[in-house]
């Protein structure tokens, strides 16, 4: 696992409301480092400042927070796979399609008559108020 991808996922698994704190992640990372793999500090600090100059994460104060457009680039990576069993699902979409299209013709006839009749019902109430006044 690279520092970036380290950083990214102690971030997501820490869900600070503020973000999280330069040592908040380092703590989670080296908890979670492999027992072969040396800790760096250096990269670490390099890897939290190039990520935050290529706009993956955003500093608040001393803390850290993923970019919103992070969020959305791996929201569109998550996408992609779900995707596909939609293809699929479309056929039997279209199949249902046409049934729909025959019944709404047949709710919007009687939806106008309904309102017909009611606009001439409230003239007629209209009228009536005139003579009595």
């Amino acid at each position: 696992m690279s520092y970036k991808a380290g950083i990214v996922s102690a971030i997501t698994e820490l869900k600070d409301r503020t973000g999280s704190s330069s040592i908040a992640i380092k703590k989670h990372m080296q908890a979670n480092l492999p027992a072969d793999k040396k800790w760096l500090n250096g990269m670490f600090l390099n890897a939290l400042k190039k990520a935050v100059a290529d706009g993956d994460l955003v500093q608040i104060k001393s803390s850290y927070k993923l970019s919103p457009d992070y969020k959305k680039k791996a929201a569109a990576a998550l996408k992609p796979k779900k995707a596909a069993p939609k293809k699929k699902a479309a056929p039997k979409k279209k199949k249902a399609a046409p049934k729909k299209k025959s019944a709404p013709k047949k709710k919007a006839a009687p939806k106008k008559k309904v309102a017909s009749k009611k606009k001439t019902a409230t003239k007629k109430k209209t009228t009536t108020k005139k003579k009595t006044a």
